[in-house]
């Protein structure tokens, strides 16, 4: 018996198809999907391990999540492997990226504001170093000649000087720095500064402490060429004080080896260009020192000058400057100071002397050796701040200063075997003179008086 087909039911079609197109509009994830990345915000997007969560909306569940620790498939790795500590990206490209831009793009400051940008204020990327290295170099390309040239004068003064205190014997030197000890500052400076020099050459440090004393000397000569002109220009012009104090704060604060570099690049090693370094160091407290004393001058003493009819050039010979020595001589006093520890500071850059022996001592870890070097310099720093120190005193009851001192004494002797006007000299009688005849008019006169 033929059995009739029942017809497929309406609503088993119907719901067919609306699963069918609920499919459609939300397909499952790929089994190798990140099942982490499915879900959205908000807490119903937390799902146990190995379950994917069901929406709140009515959305049928989705496939079941693959296992988030297994490899994935597109990529082919070993779970196991280390490919994937090198896919990180470097710490160090990304921070750069961001604090500066992608180089040479559209992000990048100093493609956008022609090499520099704001942000390298703060961000320590701001070229300095690399502007300053570059600028020595033009300059030792373009001007080294010129710095060559100016090495001249200084090394043929610190070769006669050298020559000079090398040559002498150790006791003529010992009697001319005690007698201009004597001269200036009396006799019991010059007692202190013998027994100095006396102890020096006991030392066996005699030749290496000449050497420094040359150094010093002659950048403190260099030092008085440039540095009084310069302080008179300040004290007489407030434009040029106001122009020039920024480089002298900037000279008086440099830290010593900063200058050896420049100096080194421009000059070369030697004596000489210790002596440069030295002149740089030491030169702004005498021009400032220079400016003070000329500027402290009472304003009544100038102004009576001027009425007299002195001319500035006058004023300043005969009125400041002899008012402002004191001032003066204790820029002198600091300026030697300061070229003898940088001497020894220069010995970095083979400059010879007392300085080197210090720093062989330093190199060898020889104590004895850079004790000896540096009491050297102790007894020479104090014997010339003392004698700079007592020239820059006022003397007392006397009015010139070669009325005191050896020089006083060799001015009395010949004082004492020069005859007085009048007075015959020694061993030799006056001749008796004859009388003057008397006039006609003056002989009754005598007459009546002899009466």
């Amino acid at each position: 018996m033929n059995a009739t087909p029942t017809p497929p039911s309406t609503s088993t079609g119907t719901g067919a198809l609306q699963a069918t197109q609920v499919a459609q509009a939300h397909p499952a994830p790929a089994p190798d999907a990140n099942p982490w990345a499915a879900a959205g915000d908000g807490p119903a997007a937390v799902a146990s391990f190995g379950t994917q969560a069901t929406p709140a909306t009515g959305t049928p569940p989705a496939a079941p999540a693959a296992d988030p620790w297994a490899a994935s498939s597109a990529t082919g790795s070993d779970a196991g492997g280390a490919d994937w500590l090198n896919a990180a990206p470097d710490p160090t490209a990304v921070s750069g990226t961001l604090a500066h831009g992608a180089p040479g793009g559209a992000g990048d400051p100093s493609q956008a504001a022609g090499g520099l940008h704001l942000s390298q204020l703060w961000d320590g990327s701001l070229p300095v170093e690399h502007w300053i290295n570059q600028g020595l170099t033009w300059t030792v390309e373009h001007f080294r000649p010129a710095f060559q040239a100016v090495r001249a004068p200084v090394d043929a003064t610190l070769a006669g000087v050298q020559s000079v205190l090398t040559g002498l014997p150790t006791l003529g030197m010992v009697a001319v720095v005690g007698l201009l000890a004597w001269q200036f500052a009396g006799r019991a400076l010059a007692l202190g500064a013998v027994v100095s020099l006396l102890l020096v050459a006991m030392l066996g440090i005699w030749q290496e402490a000449m050497v420094t004393l040359s150094l010093v000397l002659t950048s403190l000569a260099f030092c008085l060429v440039l540095g009084l002109p310069l302080g008179i220009l300040l004290a007489s012009s407030d434009r040029a004080q106001r122009l020039l104090r920024p480089a002298l704060d900037a000279m008086q604060t440099t830290p010593a080896f900063v200058y050896l570099v420049p100096v080194v690049m421009l000059f070369g090693i030697g004596n000489v260009p210790g002596v440069v370094v030295t002149i740089v160091f030491a030169l702004p407290p005498l021009v400032r020192l220079t400016n003070l004393g000329l500027r402290q001058v009472r304003p009544d003493l100038v102004e009576a000058a001027r009425a007299y009819g002195a001319s500035p050039l006058q004023m300043l010979w005969k009125v400041q400057l002899p008012l402002a020595m004191p001032s003066i001589m204790a820029g002198i006093n600091q300026a030697l100071m300061l070229s003898l520890s940088m001497v020894v500071i220069a010995s970095m850059i083979a400059v010879g002397g007392l300085g080197q022996m210090v720093l062989r001592g330093i190199g060898r870890l020889d104590m004895g050796l850079a004790t000896v070097g540096g009491l050297g310099i102790v007894l020479l720093a104090i014997t010339l701040d003392r004698l700079t120190q007592a020239m820059g005193q006022p003397r007392r009851g006397a009015r010139h200063w070669w009325q005191t001192g050896p020089a006083g004494l060799v001015v009395a002797a010949f004082a004492a075997l020069r005859p007085a006007p009048g007075q015959a000299p020694r061993g030799r009688t006056a001749a008796a003179e004859p009388a003057p005849a008397l006039s006609a008019a003056e002989e009754p006169t005598l007459a009546g008086a002899a009466r």
